[in-house]
Formats: structure tokens, sequence, C-alpha cells
């Protein structure tokens, strides 16, 4: 395909286009006239210019071109192709830059334009191709430019960060600077400078330092390492509450090594969360037991490591053979999981320096080390850090400013800090998905109403807590003739507004779910929608996806059926459910008041009646999609999960069977204590904490579908639309089911709805991640003012060094430490078999009942938290009761108690 060339007149026209080859986003924005290229105002370059990254530099230095300052940027083909190829998020955010009208970006399809098109040469590698291919871009791009006949030359600069490709360039006479270079001549905006990248994935090396991590091996000899077993591949995980110990889940079959232990720095070798790493076990006698040690890294100068063997020999106890676990270390990095982190600048120690420590918000990150002269400006603030790399010679990671959130603790800038840190998408709906919206005023037609069932005549009632305004279910129940029942669940359509493949459809499945804070909901579809066409609102007509039964009188199931259909909701009921609610203040929207929400009968009629719904649908489509199906399992956890469940109930003399499900839920049904009847509650929520992550799977790709939690063989996601992308599959698979509905080539691709479910699972997970981090902030706001408050607790935990305990009425859990700073050390003594902590002469078990004084802890504004201290029963240590005794048996002279 050729592009005519520009006229010069056309430059003359929008200056700010190099050329009709060019586009910029969809329909080609055009810039004001006569406004000259070049952005800001350049020491090297100070005429007009255009900017031409390489790939490298594209991929490297992308916190940099995101930045307003820099505008009119060339991106050929041939770099967004590679890039591409290289890095999907960058991918993404490149074009996202292309299709903003205000930066000038623009991309130009040079493999397909004839004086810029070359063929790869004998001899030559693809990189020095494509970056040929780049030079000759440059350099017709100028020859082209001359051809405007204006007093200032347009000139276009090749920014690369490749020695070799620069001094070819050089040689060719094209003008081209190092990043670096261009930035730091960009005089007016010295605040750039921090936001370059050091581009080696080893960093750069602090002078001087000595080597404290072993040397990575290279990616091919790692390959070679994995196909022969010398070494294991795996997802690293670091501990939220250990920084000296993280977990490498093993890819692939290999299931008596599915988990692997990593403790210590040299063992953990430079990695970071969600790596994925190369595994070297240790031989069996140097073998490790999970820590029970909670050990947080709260040093504060990078070359601060003394301390470091010392901390490790603390994970070193011993520990019953029976306890210890496959351990390794990491010798290499298959693939970097980086994204740019947010949290606070650490205060340095020296004033006016340019190094700094940025303490990310996730316990799980290393601190990184940065470089800015903004420290005065950006300290109390909450900033985004991205990391370039981590040299053998230093503590910690090297990194780069990114961008500046705001105040912390300011809660527009906590709530983004969450959202980011979640990666929850929560940006404006773009006006490509709005687009798609059915245009207002809306109401049904004659062409909606084919393949769909009249129900209006039935009477239908929602059932949903109090302000709920994205109502996906309804319910409706009559006796008929033969004095049988029918009884059905009608689900919003959201599938009939959102059609395969659109804007909106594309948005709907990156959100994958909505997500509910404290204050604020983040739709996965627009509000329309959400909150009007989809939502089964009382009194109005709504088009609904409906499973009707007909049972008899003692809910046995005589017949199923499902149908598109079209309601009226003749009324809203209420109700709660258990989870911690806040009292906003209307004014300030502050916490006021804190407690956990009543669980009532309805709740336990809707849910009984989804359940049967989704239970329903998923053996319809599996029976008509065998290996397409979308549906929804959940793992029997492995027996040692229950460990601590049977451990813990066996110190209150009770029997937890864990055969199977039934056996677990007839166990719990019967553990009950007549002077303690919150027991039964603390059961069931560490029976919680044993289960597995339930998942969405494509029944095509996995041989196990049962769902160990609801005792069901088969299930899937069908009654919430609005706030699941998952319903909206198994809905459009229900309806081509039904001859509702027509299929497309995606909903028949298992291979393609296996990503598709890999990305829901995550996309959940971070929701529910998200929504807790909310409420723990709120949960802060609210004893912010409160002060100390002294309540009951129960302790679910027992550590080596602490306790962890849920305070009911708050839905509060908090851990109690019982080592601190400048005070004496206790006596402890771990029992894991019982499992309990002795501190000196107290002894706590799972399950017992403390008090405890629960206040704000906000010394460290970065790292805000509930503190608990144990109030009841009273524990001090050894030297302190010694000198107690002492004392009561001396007086003074005048015959009083000296205490």
């Amino acid at each position: 395909m050729n592009f005519l060339q520009p006229t010069p007149a056309t430059y003359r026209r929008r200056c700010s286009e190099p050329g009709e080859a060019l586009q910029q986003g969809e329909g080609t924005p055009r810039s004001e006239p006569g406004c000259p290229p070049g952005g800001p105002a350049s020491s090297l370059c100070p005429g007009p210019h255009f900017l031409l990254p390489d790939t490298n530099l594209l991929l490297h230095q992308i916190d940099i071109l995101e930045d307003p300052v820099i505008k009119n940027v060339i991106v050929l083909q041939t770099v967004l192709q590679e890039v591409r190829h290289r890095s999907a998020p960058v991918y993404k955010r490149i074009r996202d830059v292309i299709q903003n009208p205000e930066k000038h970006f623009y991309s130009f399809t040079n493999e397909h334009h004839r004086e810029t098109y070359i063929e790869q040469n004998r001899g030559e590698s693809s990189n020095d191709r494509n970056d040929r291919a780049i030079r000759v871009a440059v350099k017709w791009y100028n020859e082209h430019l001359k051809k405007i006949e204006d007093e200032e030359k347009i000139q276009v600069i090749l920014l690369t960060n490749d020695r070799t490709n620069k001094e070819k360039a050089l040689e060719e006479g094209i003008t081209a600077y190092t990043c670096e270079e261009y930035i730091k001549s960009l005089t007016a905006n010295p605040e750039l400078v921090d936001r370059l990248a050091c581009v080696s994935d080893e960093g750069k090396e602090i002078e001087g330092g000595k080597v404290i991590f072993p040397e990575h091996i290279p990616l091919s000899k790692l390959q070679q390492g994995i196909k022969s077993g010398i070494y294991l591949q795996g997802t690293y995980r670091a501990n939220r509450e250990n920084y000296l110990e993280a977990t490498v889940w093993v890819h692939g079959d290999a299931e008596e090594n599915k988990e692997i232990i990593i403790q210590g720095l040299k063992h953990l070798n430079r990695a970071i969360h969600e790596d994925v790493v190369a595994v070297e076990l240790l031989a069996k006698d140097e073998w490790v037991a999970p820590s029970s040690v909670v050990l947080q890294d709260d040093g504060q100068n990078e070359e601060d490591i003394e301390n470091e063997e010392e901390k490790e020999n603390i994970l070193k106890t011993s520990v019953n053979k029976d306890m210890l676990r496959p351990t390794g270390r990491v010798v290499g990095i298959i693939k970097r999981n980086w994204r740019p982190y947010c949290g606070m600048l650490s205060k340095s120690q020296i004033k006016e320096a340019r190094r700094h420590l940025f303490t990310p918000a996730d316990r799980r990150i290393p601190r990184i080390r940065i470089e800015t002269r903004q420290a005065d400006t950006l300290e109390g603030q909450r900033i985004i850090v991205a990391i370039d790399g981590w040299p053998r010679n230093s503590r910690y990671p090297n990194g780069h400013f990114v961008k500046n959130l705001g105040s912390a603790g300011d809660k527009e800038t906590e709530t983004e800090v969450l959202l980011l840190e979640h990666d929850v998408p929560h940006q404006a709906f773009s006006q490509a998905v709005l687009s798609f919206l059915p245009k207002m005023p809306w109401s049904i037609t004659e062409e909606d109403m084919k393949h769909r069932e009249d129900l209006r005549h039935l009477t239908v009632c929602s059932v949903d807590p109090p302000g709920c305004t994205d109502i996906d279910d309804a319910l409706h129940c009559r006796e008929i003739g033969n004095g049988n029942l029918e009884v059905g669940v009608h689900i919003a359509d959201v599938s009939h507004f959102i059609r395969p493949g659109n804007a909106l459809d594309e948005e709907s499945v990156k959100r994958g779910t909505t997500v509910y804070l404290c204050e604020k909901r983040i739709d996965m579809v627009p509000e329309l929608l959400s909150s009007n066409l989809c939502s089964l609102r009382s009194n109005v007509d709504r088009l609904a996806f409906s499973c009707i039964w007909e049972m008899n009188q003692k809910a046995e199931i005589l017949k199923t059926r499902f149908t598109k259909s079209i309601i009226n909701s003749k009324v809203t009921l209420t109700l709660a459910s258990p989870e911690v609610r806040f009292h906003m203040d209307s004014e300030t929207h502050d916490p006021i008041d804190l407690q956990t929400k009543e669980l009532k009968e309805t709740n336990s009629m809707v849910e009984e009646f989804m359940l049967l719904a989704n239970i329903s649908v998923a053996q319809k489509i599996y029976d008509e999609f065998p290996e397409f199906a979308l549906l929804r399992k959940h793992p029997a956890p492995p027996p040692s999960n229950y460990d601590i469940l049977v451990k813990a109930a066996k110190s209150k003399n009770l029997e937890i069977k864990t055969d199977s499900a039934k056996a677990l839920a007839e166990s719990l049904d019967k553990a009950e204590s007549p002077t303690f009847p919150y027991l039964n509650t603390l059961l069931r929520i560490l029976t919680t904490r044993c289960m597995m992550q339930a998942v969405y799977f494509c029944s095509g790709m996995d041989n196990d579908f049962h769902h160990y939690g609801l005792a069901s063989p088969i299930y899937t996601h069908f009654t919430s639309p609005i706030r699941r992308y998952a319903d909206i599959i198994v809905h459009r698979l229900l309806a081509v089911a039904i001859g509702a509905d027509s299929t497309y080539p995606e909903l028949t691709d298992k291979h393609k709805l296996a990503e598709m479910c890999k990305n829901l699972n995550y996309r959940h997970k971070m929701a529910q991640y998200a929504q807790r981090a909310s409420v723990a902030f709120h949960t802060q706001l609210f004893f912010k003012t409160k002060g100390v408050v002294n309540e009951d607790a129960y302790i679910l935990f027992v550590r080596k060094n602490a306790i962890v305990v849920l305070i009911p009425k708050y839905g509060l859990e908090g851990t109690v430490f019982f080592e601190e700073k400048d005070k004496p050390t206790p006596k402890l003594e771990y029992n894991s078999e019982v499992p309990s902590l002795t501190v000196e002469d107290t002894t706590f078990h799972v399950f017992d009942k403390v008090k405890v004084n629960i206040m704000l802890d906000d010394s460290n504004i970065q790292h805000q938290k509930m503190r608990m201290v144990l109030v009841e029963p009273k524990v001090r240590p050894k030297i302190l009761r010694t000198m107690l005794s002492f004392s009561n048996v001396k007086k003074s002279s005048c015959g009083k108690m000296e205490i």
C-alpha cells in the first residue's frame, strides 16, 4: 500500500502534521493553524522539530514520553510492531498517547511506504534491520520537510540510547541525541530529568558498593536448565508479613514441588513480587519450614545491611521434620513483571541529597532507590515510581520518579492509590465506548420482543440492599393449576445492550467486574446501563433472561426452562449482608460509625434461588457446549490446609472432620459450646481461611468441574451480568442454546475463552483486595477521631512473636506484638502443635478471649495502621516481675512500700 506524499502547502495549513501518511487516533485531529512543532524549548535544537524515538527508547522511557511537556512525536510502524511484541502494557500506553489530540503524537506506516520500506540484508539481524529502517524513515522525513517554504526549517530528531545506532545516524547526517541529552536540554523543565529511566535491567551500580547478591544466570542457560530439570520455573510471591521470605509457585505438573520456600536476602536474589523466576532446589538437609515470624523492613538507610544476617538467624529455629518444605534459591529471572508503584519518599538523613529511598505502599515490594531534585516538594506526598533495574551491589533496586498523586491521607489521593495499586481500571468511559449505548429516550420495540416472552403479568419483586441502584435479579413464585409451584429467577438482560466485539464490549471485558468501595462504585458498564436501562427497578418494563422451574410442594424440581423475557417488577424489598458498614457524615463524608451488617433470613432465600439458577444454567450450557462453556469451580483444599483448623478445634475439645465438604459442614454444625456461643462463628471464619480460591475456567480446557464450597458437581455465574462480565458470556451461550441469539467465532474458541477466564479471575481477585483496602482506610479514618478504644477480641492465629486477633464489634483484624523497641523482651515459647504462644507465664491459644486497646498508629504516614495493645490478660517481662516482687518486701525508712 502506498501513501501520497503531502505537498509543502499541507505543512503551511497544518504544520503539526508531518504527512498524510501519519495517523493520530481516529479521524486525525487537527492542531491549531500556525502551531509550530517542537513542544518545549531545547538548547540543543532551538528550532521547530519532531521527535522520533527508536524501539528501546520508547519501551524504557514511556514515562518521559507520556509527560504533557513532550509533544510532536512520530512513532513508526516498525517501532509500534516491535513494542507490541515485547510489551503489551507499553504498547497500550503509547496507543493511548497517540489517540490524545493534545499530545500531537503521530503513527507513520513506514513499512507500507515505498520510499521508507527496506528489505533485510543477507546476514543482517532483525534488530539491525529495524534500526536501519528507523534511520531511513528519519532521513526521508528530513528530506521531505525541506520542501516546506517556511522561514524556519522543521527538523526530525532521532532519539536513541543505542550507541551504535546513534553513531550510524550521525555518520549519515541525521541529528540524533540520547534521551538524557535531549531532556537535559529542556532548561525550562528540569523536573523531567527525575523521570529518566536507567536502561539496563541490572541497573546502575553504586560506586564503591560491595557485591551483595549472586549474579543472575543468563536466560539462554536458564532455559536449558529448566528443560533438563536442573532448575524449576515459577512465579515469585513475596511474603507480606516477612520481607526475608517468599514462595515460588512452580509452573507445570510438578505437584511434589508445587510450592518452594525461599529464605534470606541472597537466596531471594533481587526477585520482585510476581516476577517469573528460575529456582534451584537446595539439598534436603538445607530445607526449612515456613516462618511464623512477622518481620518488616523498617530500616532507613540503603546501606543498612549489617543486621540482615542477625534477622535471618531468627528464621532458623529448630522445627519438627514434618514441617520442612522444599526450599530453594533464585538463580535467574525469566520475566520481570514490574509495574508503576505508589508510595512515599523515605525521609533522607542528609539535607539536599539527590539520592533517596522510596517506600512502596505494598509491603511485598522492596524500597526503591531514586534520584530526584524535588525531595522537598514531594515530602508527605503520594507518588508513583517505576523500577529500572537492580544491581548486584545495591541493597535496593534503582528506579525513577513518575508522577505526584497528591497529599498522603487525603481521601481522594488515597482512593486513587488504592485503585492504582490493585490495578482497577477506573478512567471515565471513552466516547468510543459511550457511542454504543442506546439513544435516549429508549423504549422497548417490536424487534426487541423477538424470541422474548412477555411476563409482565407476573408478580415479580427484587430483593437488594438499601441504596442499591444496579439491581441484577428479581424473583417470582406462584401456585399453578396442578398444585405445583412455579418459581422464576429473572436476571437483567445486559447482553441485549452489549454486543460482541464493539468498544463497549471490549471495555467491559477489560474491567471484568464492578468494584464496590466504601464511598463509590467503579462500574463495569456505563451508568446508563448499570443504574437505569438494565437495572430491574420497580414499576418499569425491563428486558430479562429468566430461569423458571416447576416444583412440587417439597421443592423438588420437576421441569426447568429458560427464556428471554420482559418483566415489570412490582416492588423492591430490602436486605442486609454480613459485612462492615460505615455510617457517613452527610457533610464531610467521613465515617462516624462502624458496625457489621445484620444477616437476615431474606439473604438466605435469595441466595438459595440464585445458586439454583447458576447450577441449572451451568448444566444447560455445558450440555449444549461441552467444549466452550464458561464455568466456575472451587477446588478442594489440600488436607494440610486444614491443619490449623483441626488443631484449633482440638484445643477446645472439638473434632472437625475434613474428609469431604459434607463431613466438614456437618462437623461445623455440631461444633458448638454452650458457654462460648461465638466459638462456632470463629471456627467458620477460620475454615474460610483454609479454602482455595474459586475460579472461572473453560470446560474444554479442564477436567475438574466440582465446586467444593457448594458441594455441586457443576456451577457457573449467571445472576449478576451488570457487575460481572463472566455472566454476560454465560448469557450469550445460553441465548444460543435456546435459539434466542446467534453465535460468533470467539464464543466457540476455547483458547480465547481460557485467556478471558484468566483475566476475569485476576480482575475478580483485585476487586476483592481493593474493597478490603477501602474498608481498612475508612476504618483508619473512623478511629482517627475516636482515640483509644477498649474492646473484646478473639485470637484467630498465634505467631512466634505475636497474636492475630479479631474484634467482632467492628469486624476488625489486627496483630498484637510482644516485642517492642527500647523495651525488655519477654520470654516467648511457640508451640505449633497446639497451637499456642507462651509469653512469660501466660499461654495464648487460638480462640481465647482477650481485651485490647485499639488506636490509629499514624507515626508512619506511609503505612498508617491500626495498633492493638493487649490489656487483659496482663503480661509483664520476668525482669519487671522480679523487681516488683523485690520491692514488695522492701520498706522505706518511713514504713511505706516502695514500688
